[in-house]
């Protein structure tokens, strides 16, 4: 099957523990869930962590012909490849230079057998190295969100972040600011631990949009290890805001 695919979106951040992949696997579901073909690539060669989080992690990839290979199957709108399913274990550390990785990568994107799809996500590693290059290089039309929390040092690295997009002339879908507030379980008062609209503050002084702010959330954790992340139900009030940043993306295509 010739693979079509309409947009591609990448998932990254200027700073590590943010929250991106977690941003990454709930968008793609998000999006699933209202009839899009989507695909989800995890090319976060170092720490592949979105096999476990959507539960199929004990899923085998399949060759398909001499050279393509086929993406595991979590639903009948999404499919992923990682380098999970190429390491003898989840432990196993990748220790490869920046061309092997870039190799693996260009593999992913031209190797694999996506098929038609609306959209393929891409989780790429924190920073501006050469990961996200390899995709903005081979995908030259890829769109982007950058991931945030609202500290003043992953700030400084979102600020990198978004100038890295701008000369890659990625396109900038908007900024996302996660672990924004903590709701209290008992009265249910928002708590802000970190400074309020820094965020959409950023994103107005790079003239970029400001897609949202998803809470500190316990059922996000509980879900995303559990393999079932949490925009695959809707009973939560999360799930509904990454539905209105889905929204969003699909309204700036």
């Amino acid at each position: 099957m010739e693979n079509k695919i309409k947009n591609t979106l990448l998932v990254f951040s200027g700073k590590g523990g943010v929250g991106k992949s977690t941003i990454a696997v709930n968008l793609a579901i998000t999006l699933a869930k209202k009839g899009l073909k989507i695909g989800l690539l995890d090319a976060d060669i170092h720490g592949p962590n979105l096999a476990l989080m959507l539960g199929v992690q004990d899923k085998i990839i399949f060759p398909d012909g001499e050279s393509q290979i086929l993406p595991v199957e979590i639903n009948r709108n999404l499919s992923l490849v990682s380098i999970a399913y190429f390491i003898p274990s989840l432990d196993t550390p990748i220790i490869w230079r920046g061309p092997a990785k870039m190799k693996i990568i260009e593999r992913f994107v031209k190797e694999v057998t996506w098929g038609k799809l609306d959209w393929l996500i891409i989780d790429s590693p924190p920073g501006t190295g050469d990961e996200p290059l390899s995709v903005a290089q081979l995908l030259p039309k890829a769109g982007a969100i950058i991931v945030t929390t609202p500290q003043d040092v992953s700030l400084l690295d979102s600020k990198k972040a978004i100038n890295f997009a701008k000369k890659l002339n990625l396109k900038i879908y908007g900024l996302i600011e996660n672990m924004s507030s903590l709701e209290c379980p008992h009265c249910g008062k928002i708590i802000n631990l970190f400074k309020s609209d820094s965020v959409a503050k950023i994103a107005k002084q790079y003239e970029i949009p400001f897609l949202g702010s998803i809470p500190i959330d316990p059922e996000i954790v509980i879900s995303g290890d559990s393999g079932k992340p949490l925009a695959m139900n809707n009973n939560f009030k999360t799930t509904e805001i990454f539905l209105l940043i889905a929204n969003k993306i699909l309204n700036k295509k």
